[in-house]
C-alpha cells in the first residue's frame, strides 16, 4: 500500500482496525454476554484462487452487517471463515497452469500429481483476502478457518450423502445428461442452467428413403447434425395427418412424407411441390428405412432388428418447427433415450465422452463433434456439422439446411459446447422430496421477496433429480464401494466404518520414550547421534520400571531408535524381558529429529524459533529437519513394519516427535499437522511413558497425513466379509454438494463438536441468515435447502438476503481488460471502506437489482456522512468543556433532534429485523443531514452564546446525537462509528463501539417532528420566494406572511432563518408574501450583515480560529451604520475593540 495515496479518512480507518486487533475487539463481542442467545449465520465459503472482487466486497458486507446488529441486540454471532477448495473451477485453473487441455493429459500427467497442484495453488491468494477482509471492515474468524478440501470436511459430506442413501434417496442411474466433453465429465441441471446462451447453429433436413420404396422418404428435421451418424430411429405421431409430397429436381420426381400441417411452412412458393395422398401418421410406423450413415449397419448391436424404423412418439410436434418427424439418436437425449428404451431401440455411441467421433465413424473419426469457438486457431463450433451437412448432400440426402439462432448451454466453467450424453451417474432422488422442498421453502423470508417464490420457488417446483457425481479428480470422493464379481455396492458415511473394512496385520505395537539422559536434565537438544548422552541413573530405573510393565505382553520384538540413550533403554528391556540382542533392530527412520543449528542449546531456544516461524510443522533450522520431513520417515517406517512384522507384538523405543506421529497414526486415523504443536495439553511423552495400539492403513499423501482424494483412496484396501477386494466407485462429488454440506462439514458433524452444533436438537441449525448472489439460486442456496431438507425435514436457512450483480458504471460487465471499473482497494485508500459500504448497502443491490457501480457514488457518500459528521465532530470539541449533563432538554431543537434519532432507530431497527438493509441503513443519511445541514447550523449561535445552561443543553444534545449515530453507524460503517464512538463515550462505557449495545428507541415526540418538518417546509417556500423578489437574505425584511400558523417556538426559527422581524399568518395565501419595503433602518442592519460576513471571511483567510480574538478598525463613513449595532458586530467577529481610521478603505483587523 503506497502510504503517499492513502487519504486522511482511509488512514483514519486503519487506526481504528489495528485499534480492534490491538484489543481484540472481534473476539470479545463473540465472547461478551448474550441474554438472547445464539443468532446462526452459515457464510458461503469463496474460492482463494483470485483477489476478492466488488461482488465479494459487496456480499460480505451484507455478511457483515446483519451479524453485527444481532450482536449488538443480545446475540451470540459466530463467524467462521471458509474456503471452497473443489471442483470444476479450480481443475480448470490447475489444467490451463501445466498445459493440460484434456483428461486424457491428466491420466498422463498423472492423478496424484494434478492433485498435489491443485492443492499447492488453491489458497494461492489466501494471505491477500486475510488482508482485504478485514481492511473492509469484517468482522470474522480467519485464523479457524474450515476448507472443504479438509478431511474432517469430506467425512461429513460423507455422512450426509450415507444419510440420504440411508432414506433411500440415492441411486445409481443411466440417463441422458449434459456432459461437458473438454472436462470429461456430467453437470448437475442446476450447472447447465448456468451456461446457456445464444449461438448460431446449422438446422439441416434430411431424407430418410423407405426401404419398400426408395423413391419415397421420410423428412426428417434436427439441430444437431453431429448426432445423425447415430441415427437409429425416426419418430412420427400417429394421429397427425401426413401427406405425401411430389417433388422434382433436376428433372428427377420424387416424394417426400412431412406432416400436413407443416406442408405449408416447408414448401411455400415451391412450383415444383405437390401433395399426392393424406394419411394418418399411423401408416408409417413399424416401416423401415435407409439410415443417413451406415456404419452401424453391420455390426452386432443388442436389438439391431429394431433399428431404422419408423415409431410413433407422443412429444412429436406437428405445428412447430421441423417436418413434424424427427430423427431418434437414443444416447443423445432424454426423449430418443426414452423412446428406445420403450421400444427396444438400439443404443450405441458413436461420440466418446471427450466429445469425439469413435474410429467406427471412419470418415471423421477423432474430429471434436462441437468444437469450443477459437478464433485464434480458427475452429468454430460449426466445423463438425459442416462436414455432416457435406456429406449428407454427396449422399443425396440432405433436402435443405437453414441457420438458425438458438439458446445452447455451455459449460460453466470452461465455456465449452455442452453435449446431450446418455451415461452413467449418481443421483440424489430430489423429485421424491420436492413437495417438502417447496414446503421448506415457504417458510424462508426472501430479501427480495420475489425471489424466493418466483425464481427459486418456480425451480423448486420443476426441480429434477440432481446427479451428484462427477468424472473428474480433485474432489471429495464418492464413499461407494463396489464388488467387482456380484456389483452389489455399498456407502459408508465415515472413515471409522471404512477402515473397520481394511484388513489389519494382527500386529500389536506398543510406544515407549527413552528413559530420562542426561541432556534431559539440562534442558538442551541432543540430536547427534554421535555425541554421548547417556541414560541417568533415574532414566534407568524408569527404563526398567516400564520394561516390568511388559512382561505380560508377549513381546516378540524391540525396534529401536539407533541413539545411545534409545539403545540402552532397548537393552535393558530386553534384558528384563528375557530377550536377546537378536530381538532388538534399530531403525533410522524413528531416530530423534535433526534440530541442526539449535543442537546443544536450550529446547526453549529452539521452540522459540518454531513459534517464531508460524508453522511448527514445515519449519526448519539451517541443517536440521522439520516435523513434517519426520512425519514422513515415520509414516513410510510404521507402513513397512506392519507388513514386514505382521502378527507381531513390537516394542517401538524412540524420542518425543516420532513418538507423537506414531501416536496420532495408530490412535487418531492419521491425525492432522497440528498434532506437532506442543502447546496441545497431552501431547509430550514423558520418559518412559508407554502407549498400546493397533494400526490400521488409511489413505494417506506423502505426509502420511490422512488424505482421502485420489488416488490415495483408490489405492485403498477395502474388503467385504467374504474378504473380497473392493473397487472404489472412481468418480468425484460435484462440488455444491460439497458446498450444500457446509452447516456439517464445517463442524465435522456429527463426529465432533455437538456443544456447538447439533442439527436434530436445532443447536445451529438451521441459520438465522445467509446471503449471496443472485446466481446462488441455482447454486448454492438450492444446494442447501435440498440437503437440509433431506436429512432435517426443514430448510437449513430462516432468512435470505439476495444481491443482484455490481456492473461497471457504463453498465456493462466489470472487465479486467477494459479497465471498466476502479481498483476497489485503491478506491478504498481513497475514499475509505466506510463510504463503499454504505454506498452498496443504501443501493437496490441489496434487494436484488443490478448496480451501476460509480466512484462519483461513493464520493458523494463520504461527504454526505464522514465529511459532514467529523465537521460536527469538530463543531463539539471546538466547544466542549468536558462538563457531561443530560440530554434532557426543553429547548425545541434539541427535542426535535432527540426526536429525529429515535424516529431513525425505530426505522432502522424495523428494517434490520425483515432484513431489508436499504432501508436500515438509509435513516443514517437522513440523521447525518439533520444534524448537520439543521441543527448545527441553528445551534451554532448556543454553542457561542452566554447563556450558559443553553450552550450545556446544546453541547449535551450533540454529545448524544453524536454517541447514538455512532452506534447507529456501528452495523455499517464500522470504522467511522468507532472513531466517533472513542471520541464522545464516558468512561463507563464499553471500551469499543462494537462491545455496546444497539440503540434503544425512545418516545417520540411526534408533535415537535410534525412542526419542525412544516417550518422546515415553509423556509424552504419562503428562501424562493426571496429569491424571486431578488432579495439577498443578509438583507433583513419587514414582514413575511404564510398561509399557516408555525408553533411558537418554530415561529423564532423561522424569523431567523429568513431574516425577517415579523411573522404573520393569512390564510388567505397560498404561498409565502414577503414585504419588499426596505426602510433605511433595515437597509443599514443588511449592510451591517454584509459587513460581517466579509470580516468572517477576512478571519478565516487569516487562519484565525472561533477563540482568536482581534481588533477591528473601519474607515469612519461606516460608524453610522455600525453604531447602532456594534455590540452585535463585535460579539459575532469576535472583535474586543473597534478603531475608526481614514486611511482604511473598508476595514482591517489584526490580533492584539
Amino acid at each position: 500500500m503506497n502510504e503517499n495515496k492513502v487519504s486522511d479518512v482511509a488512514r483514519r480507518e486503519e487506526e481504528m482496525l489495528q485499534f480492534w486487533r490491538e484489543h481484540d475487539i472481534f473476539q470479545k463481542s463473540i465472547a461478551k454476554d448474550a441474554p438472547n442467545g445464539q443468532f446462526t449465520f452459515y457464510d458461503g465459503p469463496p474460492f482463494a484462487t483470485g483477489l476478492p472482487h466488488y461482488g465479494h466486497l459487496l456480499a460480505g458486507t451484507i455478511k457483515d452487517a446483519i451479524p453485527r446488529f444481532w450482536t449488538m441486540n443480545g446475540y451470540s454471532v459466530p463467524r467462521r471463515w471458509g474456503w471452497d477448495c473443489h471442483g470444476l473451477p479450480l481443475e480448470n485453473l490447475i489444467e490451463k497452469k501445466l498445459g493440460l487441455a484434456t483428461k486424457r493429459d491428466i491420466e498422463t500427467y498423472g492423478v496424484k500429481n494434478f492433485n498435489e497442484a491443485a492443492r499447492g495453488a488453491v489458497l494461492e491468494y489466501a494471505d491477500e483476502w486475510r488482508k482485504i477482509v478485514p481492511r473492509m471492515g469484517r468482522f470474522v474468524d480467519m485464523e479457524d478457518d474450515y476448507r472443504t478440501m479438509d478431511a474432517s470436511y469430506s467425512e461429513s459430506v460423507w455422512h450426509v450423502f450415507s444419510e440420504l442413501h440411508k432414506k433411500g434417496l440415492v441411486y445409481e442411474g443411466f440417463k441422458s445428461m449434459h456432459l461437458c466433453p473438454r472436462c470429461g465429465t456430467t453437470l448437475s441441471n442446476f450447472e447447465v442452467n448456468q451456461g446457456y446462451r445464444d449461438i448460431k447453429d446449422i438446422s439441416v433436413y434430411v431424407k430418410l428413403p423407405l426401404v419398400e420404396s426408395p423413391d419415397t422418404s421420410l423428412l426428417v428435421w434436427t439441430t444437431t447434425p453431429w448426432t445423425l451418424p447415430g441415427n437409429m430411429a425416426a419418430a412420427i405421431h400417429r394421429e397427425a395427418l401426413y401427406v405425401a409430397v411430389s417433388i422434382t429436381v433436376e428433372e428427377k420426381t420424387e416424394s417426400v412424407i412431412v406432416a400436413k400441417a407443416r406442408f405449408e411452412s416447408l414448401f411455400a412458393g415451391a412450383q415444383n411441390a405437390t401433395i399426392v395422398r393424406e394419411f394418418p401418421g399411423s401408416e408409417l410406423e413399424g416401416k423401415a428405412y435407409m439410415p443417413p450413415f451406415d456404419y452401424f449397419k453391420n455390426q452386432e448391436i443388442p436389438n439391431i432388428e429394431n433399428a431404422w424404423k419408423i415409431w410413433h412418439a407422443d412429444y412429436v410436434d406437428v405445428e412447430g418447427a421441423g417436418t413434424g418427424a424427427v430423427h431418434i439418436a437414443p444416447a443423445y437425449g432424454e426423449d430418443d433415450m426414452q423412446l428406445g428404451k420403450a421400444n427396444n431401440i438400439p443404443l450405441v455411441h458413436h461420440v466418446d465422452p471427450d466429445g469425439r467421433f469413435k474410429a467406427l465413424v471412419t470418415d471423421w473419426a477423432g474430429y471434436i463433434v462441437k468444437p469450443k469457438d477459437d478464433a485464434d486457431a480458427e475452429v468454430s463450433h460449426l466445423d463438425t456439422d459442416i462436414e455432416i451437412v457435406r456429406a449428407l448432400a454427396q449422399k443425396g440426402v440432405l433436402f435443405k439446411k437453414e441457420n438458425i439462432t438458438h439458446s445452447y448451454p455451455h459449460c460453466w466453467r470452461c465455456e465449452t459446447p455442452l453435449l446431450n450424453y446418455a451415461t452413467t451417474s449418481w443421483f440424489v432422488e430430489v423429485t421424491k422430496i420436492k413437495d417438502q422442498l417447496v414446503a421448506a421453502n415457504n417458510t424462508v423470508n426472501w430479501v427480495p421477496e420475489h425471489v424466493g417464490v418466483g425464481r427459486f420457488g418456480k425451480w423448486l417446483e420443476g426441480a429434477r433429480d440432481w446427479a451428484v457425481s462427477r468424472q473428474r479428480y480433485w474432489g471429495a470422493p464418492l464413499p461407494i464401494w463396489r464388488n467387482p464379481e456380484t456389483k452389489e455396492w455399498k456407502v459408508f458415511g465415515s472413515f471409522k466404518e471404512l477402515l473397520a473394512q481394511v484388513p489389519q496385520s494382527g500386529s500389536q505395537y506398543f510406544l515407549m520414550r527413552h528413559g530420562e539422559a542426561e541432556a534431559n536434565t539440562k534442558n538442551v537438544t541432543q540430536t547427534k547421534i554421535e555425541v554421548a548422552n547417556p541414560l541417568t541413573k533415574n532414566g534407568r530405573k524408569v527404563a526398567q520400571a516400564s520394561a516390568s510393565s511388559l512382561k505380560d505382553k508377549g513381546i516378540d520384538l524391540i525396534i529401536a531408535s539407533p541413539f545411545e540413550r534409545t539403545k540402552e533403554t532397548a537393552q535393558i528391556v530386553a534384558r528384563e524381558l528375557g530377550l536377546d540382542g537378536t530381538s532388538i533392530v534399530y531403525d533410522d527412520r524413528i531416530a530423534e529429529i535433526k534440530v541442526g543449528e539449535f543442537d546443544g542449546k536450550s529446547i526453549d531456544e529452539y521452540h522459540a524459533f518454531l513459534n517464531a516461524s508460524g508453522d511448527w510443522y514445515t519449519a526448519a533450522p539451517e541443517e536440521g529437519e522439520s516435523h513434517q520431513a519426520v512425519r514422513r520417515r515415520v509414516g513410510a517406517f510404521l507402513h513397512d513394519i506392519d507388513t514386514k512384522y505382521a502378527g507381531k507384538r513390537v516394542l517401538i523405543v524412540s524420542h518425543n516427535s516420532p513418538l507423537n506421529v506414531l501416536r496420532a497414526m495408530l490412535h487418531e486415523d492419521g491425525a492432522l499437522p497440528e498434532v506437532f504443536d506442543h502447546t496441545h495439553a497431552g501431547r509430550t511423552f514423558t520418559h518412559g511413558e508407554m502407549l498400546e495400539g493397533t494400526f490400521t492403513k488409511y489413505p494417506h499423501n506423502d505426509d502420511y497425513v490422512l488424505d482421502v482424494h485420489r488416488p490415495y483412496i483408490d489405492d485403498l484396501d477395502v474388503r467385504d466379509e467374504n474378504g473380497t477386494r473392493l473397487e472404489r466407485v472412481p468418480d468425484v462429488f460435484d462440488c455444491w454438494f460439497e458446498s450444500g454440506s457446509m452447516p456439517y462439514g464445517q463442524q465435522h458433524y456429527p463426529f465432533e463438536n455437538t456443544d456447538r452444533f447439533d442439527a436434530t436438537t436445532g443447536l445451529g441449525f438451521p441459520a438465522d441468515f445467509i446471503a449471496e448472489g443472485l446466481d446462488q439460486t441455482r447454486g448454492w442456496f438450492y444446494s442447501l435447502i435440498v440437503l437440509g431438507t433431506a436429512l432435517f425435514g426443514k430448510s437449513p436457512f430462516k432468512h435470505v438476503v439476495v444481491n443482484g450483480l455490481v456492473l461497471a458504471e457504463d453498465g456493462r460487465k466489470m472487465s479486467k481488460s477494459l479497465r471498466n471499473y476502479p481498483d476497489p482497494m485503491e478506491l478504498v485508500d481513497r475514499l475509505g471502506a466506510d463510504a463503499m459500504r454504505l454506498y452498496l448497502l443504501t443501493s437496490p443491490i441489496v434487494r436484488g437489482e443490478d448496480l451501476n457501480f460509480s466512484e462519483k457514488g461513493v464520493m458523494e457518500i463520504q461527504r454526505k456522512t464522514i465529511g459532514r459528521l467529523h465537521n460536527v465532530l469538530q463543531m463539539y470539541e471546538m466547544y466542549t468543556d468536558g462538563t457531561k449533563t443530560s440530554s434532557q432538554s426543553s429547548q425545541v431543537l434539541d427535542r426535535w433532534m432527540v426526536a429525529v434519532l429515535s424516529d431513525a432507530i425505530r426505522t432502522s431497527t424495523e428494517a434490520y429485523k425483515t432484513y431489508e438493509l436499504d432501508k436500515a441503513t438509509r435513516p443514517i443519511l437522513d440523521v447525518i443531514d439533520d444534524l448537520s445541514v439543521w441543527y448545527l447550523r441553528r445551534s451554532r449561535d448556543r454553542l457561542k452564546g452566554d447563556d450558559l445552561a443553553d450552550k450545556q443543553a446544546a453541547l449535551a444534545t450533540l454529545r448524544y446525537t453524536l454517541k447514538t449515530t455512532a452506534l447507529l453507524m456501528a452495523p455499517v460503517m464500522p470504522f467511522y462509528a468507532e472513531y466517533l464512538y472513542q471520541k464522545v463515550r464516558d468512561e463507563s462505557d464499553p471500551e469499543s463501539v462494537h462491545l455496546d449495545s444497539w440503540p434503544v428507541e425512545t418516545d417520540v415526540d411526534a408533535d415537535v417532528l410534525t412542526s419542525m418538518k412544516l417550518t422546515r417546509e415553509w423556509v424552504t417556500k419562503a428562501l424562493e420566494a426571496r429569491t424571486k423578489a431578488g432579495m439577498k437574505l443578509r438583507q433583513p425584511v419587514a414582514t413575511i406572511k404564510l398561509p399557516v400558523e408555525l408553533s411558537g417556538a418554530c415561529d423564532e426559527i423561522f424569523k431567523d432563518e429568513l431574516n425577517v422581524k415579523n411573522l404573520e399568518v393569512d390564510a388567505a395565501l397560498t404561498g409565502a408574501w414577503i414585504d419588499e419595503v426596505i426602510t433605511p433602518e433595515l437597509k443599514r442592519e443588511g449592510e451591517v450583515r454584509d459587513l460581517t460576513r466579509q470580516i468572517q471571511d477576512a478571519r478565516k483567510d487569516a487562519g484565525l480560529e472561533p477563540k482568536d480574538r482581534i481588533v477591528l478598525t473601519l474607515n469612519p463613513s461606516l460608524e453610522e451604520t455600525v453604531m447602532p449595532h456594534k455590540d452585535e458586530l463585535m460579539k459575532t467577529v469576535g472583535a474586543d475593540s473597534i478603531v475608526y481610521d481614514t486611511a482604511v478603505t473598508t476595514f482591517t483587523l489584526k490580533t492584539p
